[in-house]
């Protein structure tokens, strides 16, 4: 089960307003908690469930406190990043000599397509990557790439939902829900969990990306807009702001306490007067955290936002650590729909979304390391699913692309009591199935939330009469060769 372990009664003023859209902040019930003494008989609770986003301590010493997820939603091709396989090349165009599970059948080609990048050793660690990703390779011995990872199911909507949400079906708690519920949050005036869109489009499956599911409404993430406003209606109209807005809210505050004074039961009624009471204080807080101008040149320069191709996730990023280092719990950046899908036109394709994400990737883990951050901050970048080493679209050089593949891919991993540097499991010959030290997507949860302090299986909610968890009856196991 749950448990609060926080010593006193305490009122929470983390709940935000509104659900499931663009910009929002959600609805959350207000909560106390009561210890109770071990001499105590146990009564049953007779009153209504209450929840809050006061920070609680897990049951275990965590090492991480935070973390941040860079989503690179439609499936990076593994043996042309971090997985070489030199058999590609030397038997490039030939047919491929095992059996393969295409996802699109129409489009499918036995012949192999070997690698048009060169890789090359980095590092202490000795990692190789590919030529596509210098900027990762200045902090490979920061990183643990993870070459074995798996889901085994071939379809995208599935197959994310396996890594945000532990199964494949809809409609259930992202991983960020799940951290928040369980910890809470370290600030009383910005969300606990945040969610960073594409300013091109929503990824595959959209809102339920970060949906608390059947979580309590609080556990839902905040968009967090790539254009400004970058949340919705958090400034008030000019005519309401300064003196005048403070002596309205005042009036009103009082207004909605002798209200509820009567009505001490009605737990959405407190949350909904926390809730107006918070959207005033995150007009300063989350205003500051989102302005980058007082970061220094060299810091926008390190984030690529002074280029072009890397000017907006650079951005994104750099918000994420102001977001983190501020006691924001969870926070996830998406790219758009598809943008790693490289069924076609591969060879132009993923140099382009390389160009995009990498630099500003490499340079979340430094700003983070340099800031004393690292350690307590769990860093991710990775997608739902890799891709074949066979030809898909064979009908021209310059449109062969890559199929889907969730039997074998790769991710990366750093900070919060991961290992720093090299390499962990790894895929056959041709790069198509993960063969030794397999991580499933439910052991890669295990791990995380061991790292949070948590046994992912006791980390609770009763739903539909059972008690339900991220990994709910799968045997995730916790991977500790990923460990520091």
């Amino acid at each position: 089960m749950h448990q609060n372990l926080s010593s006193s009664e305490r009122s929470s003023r983390r709940h935000f307003m509104s659900r499931l859209a663009m910009g929002s902040i959600p609805i959350a019930l207000a909560s106390s908690s009561l210890k109770i003494r071990a001499e105590d008989p146990v009564k049953p609770d007779l009153g209504v469930p209450r929840f809050d986003l006061t920070p609680k301590l897990p049951p275990k010493p965590p090492q991480a406190k935070a973390m941040i997820s860079m989503f690179m939603q439609g499936g990076p091709s593994q043996v042309d990043l971090m997985d070489p396989k030199p058999l590609l090349n030397k038997m490039h165009l030939q047919k491929f000599p095992g059996d393969i599970k295409y996802d699109n059948a129409a489009q499918a080609s036995s012949r192999i397509l070997g690698s048009p990048w060169k890789f090359k050793r980095h590092g202490e660690s000795g990692t190789d990557l590919s030529e596509l990703l210098p900027g990762l390779a200045g902090v490979v011995d920061d990183i643990l790439v993870i070459r074995s990872m798996h889901t085994g199911v071939n379809n995208h909507g599935q197959s994310i939902h396996a890594m945000n949400s532990g199964r494949t079906q809809r409609g259930r708690p992202s991983l960020g829900s799940w951290l928040t519920y369980g910890l809470g949050s370290e600030s009383d005036e910005l969300p606990a969990y945040v969610a960073m869109t594409d300013p091109k489009g929503l990824p595959v499956e959209g809102v339920l990306n970060w949906s608390n599911g059947w979580l309590p409404s609080l556990y839902q993430g905040t968009v967090i807009r790539p254009v400004e406003p970058r949340i919705l209606n958090l400034q008030p109209p000019g005519a309401l702001s300064g003196e005048r807005q403070k002596a309205f809210l005042g009036y009103l505050q009082e207004l909605n306490r002798d209200h509820l004074t009567a009505r001490s039961r009605e737990s959405e009624l407190d949350a909904r007067i926390e809730n107006f009471e918070l959207a005033a204080k995150m007009q300063e807080a989350a205003a500051d955290a989102l302005d980058i101008s007082n970061e220094t040149s060299a810091t926008q320069k390190l984030y690529g936002i002074d280029q072009p191709e890397t000017k907006e996730f650079g951005t994104r990023c750099l918000i994420a650590r102001r977001l983190v280092e501020r006691g924001v719990r969870f926070v996830q950046l998406f790219t758009k729909n598809q943008y790693w899908d490289h069924h076609g036109s591969i060879q132009s394709a993923l140099p382009a979304s390389c160009k995009k994400v990498d630099v500003p990737a490499a340079a979340l883990v430094a700003d983070l390391k340099q800031r004393g951050l690292l350690d307590s901050t769990i860093v991710h970048w990775g997608g739902e699913m890799g891709r074949l080493p066979v030809i898909q679209n064979d009908t021209d050089v310059k449109n062969f692309g890559r199929d889907h593949n969730t039997y074998g891919f790769s991710m990366w991993v750093a900070g919060g009591g991961f290992r720093a540097g090299g390499t962990y499991g790894a895929t056959d010959e041709f790069g198509h199935h993960a063969v030794d030290k397999i991580v499933n997507h439910f052991d890669y949860h295990a791990t995380l939330m061991h790292l949070f302090g948590f046994e992912a299986d006791h980390l609770t909610f009763k739903q539909n009469g059972r008690e339900q968890s991220l990994l709910d009856g799968q045997a995730g196991k916790i991977v500790h060769d990923l460990l520091a």
